[in-house]
């Protein structure tokens, strides 16, 4: 007897992150906060131990007409204002390319969709080997099959497996969709130069002479990266796209407004030929009425009046938790150099992971909780998320995880 679709993996979601988390807190509440390191959390939090919450953000949030708050968007496909200027803010002028903006639940709708809507039951997705453990389950859940790319070819992107991922998928369909999460890759840290953008378009313009290309380009932490308005220059090499080849930018208000549950954020889509752009809009609105009928209106509104009217408030928090997150992520960086602690190559962001074969990572990280150390198991690594992890906590941990590295060889 069934009583799901028949294609469905029923295995249980085991969610790696929330228990930890949980064992965390455990060991919080038996051995004291202070006896803890816990860098598992993949929020921002303050040096007090409490989420970030960008004040201006929630005054608002909370000033808004309780209808405002109440009622349903203007369209299912986002507020035409919040529509408009999330293209504005997250494109600042770096590309010309015809777009369309769905606004989506957070950063993951928008993600979700463009798997779910530009490939079939049966198909594969191209994904990096270290990523987001939310993409592989999105795949599993759409029915669709993997093929993965290295991330590195040492400290620089590794072009040359991306490129060898597309000619695997190329033989067996006419349509290639691949993820790229860049800037400040989650869970490495990792952002392309420019130069190694421009490499990756020039790679999807050859495959685009013969089939249709879908880069699906994650900017989740993007407001976080240390370059600010740098981090959005890559955005340039998109005008060098072949007509038969789109990108779909996915935003997510989740980091940029530090407000995770308001689950807001927008697929922004561009090609240089306004049908393209066209044929995928109208699938993604239709996607989205059906799914989830509505984005909350509130959020919207809060976004936009933040940009419009509190700008320069919103900016000064931000860039506070940026310049703290460098500070915390340039220590530990630091310190895993003298050591001798080896992590996938970092310039920004809320993660920085530690490489390492499954065999290793999984008796490294048996033996850092038995040291009160709380991390969190990726494929091929453990991520350290200096994020949530105060600074005094930060110095001493790289020598103290590698010492408990020592002694799993």
């Amino acid at each position: 007897m069934s009583f799901v679709k028949d294609s469905v993996n029923r295995t249980p979601i085991v969610d790696t992150v929330f228990a930890i988390v949980a064992k965390a807190a455990e060991a919080k509440a038996k051995f004291g906060a202070d006896a803890v390191v816990d860098a598992t959390i993949g929020s921002l939090y303050g040096e007090d131990g409490k989420l970030v919450a960008l004040d201006c953000v929630f005054e608002s949030l909370k000033s808004q007409d309780n209808r405002v708050l109440a009622k349903y968007a203007a369209s299912f496909t986002g507020n035409a204002d919040f529509r408009s200027l999330v293209h504005e803010w997250v494109v600042q002028g770096n590309t010309k390319l015809p777009y369309e903006v769905i606004a989506t639940p957070g950063g993951t709708g928008a993600v979700g969709t463009c798997l779910n809507e530009c490939l079939d039951a049966g198909q594969t997705v191209i994904l990096p080997e270290v990523a987001w453990g939310s993409y592989n389950l999105m795949a599993q859940m759409d029915n669709l099959n993997v093929v993965k790319y290295s991330l590195f070819d040492g400290d620089k992107f590794n072009i040359a497996s991306l490129k060898e991922s597309f000619e695997t998928v190329k033989k067996t369909q006419d349509r290639i969709v691949f993820i790229i999460n860049d800037p400040c890759h989650n869970p490495t840290g990792y952002s392309l130069s420019n130069e190694e953008w421009a490499e990756v378009v020039a790679l999807v313009n050859e495959t685009a002479k013969t089939h249709s290309v879908v880069i699906v380009n994650d900017i989740a932490y993007m407001d976080f990266a240390y370059g600010q308005e740098k981090a959005r220059e890559y955005m340039k090499n998109f005008d060098n796209l072949s007509d038969n080849a789109a990108v779909v930018v996915c935003f997510s208000i989740s980091k940029s407004m530090t407000s995770y549950g308001l689950r807001c954020g927008a697929a922004i889509i561009m090609s240089p030929t306004a049908e393209a752009v066209n044929q995928i809009k109208i699938v993604f609105e239709k996607a989205a009425r059906a799914t989830w009928s509505n984005i909350n209106n509130g959020a919207m509104a809060m976004f936009v009046d933040v940009l419009q009217n509190r700008k320069e408030e919103y900016d000064k928090e931000r860039m506070y938790y940026v310049n703290l997150l460098q500070k915390r992520s340039s220590k530990f960086v630091e310190e895993a150099a003298q050591v001798g602690l080896k992590h996938y190559p970092y310039k920004e962001g809320f993660f920085v992971t530690l490489s390492m074969d499954n065999d290793t990572r999984d008796v490294f990280h048996e033996k850092l909780m038995a040291e009160n150390i709380f991390t969190v198991k990726v494929n091929k690594g453990i991520r350290v998320a200096v994020c949530s992890l105060p600074y005094e906590k930060v110095c001493g941990l790289a020598k103290r995880m590698k010492d408990i590295l020592d002694t799993c060889a």
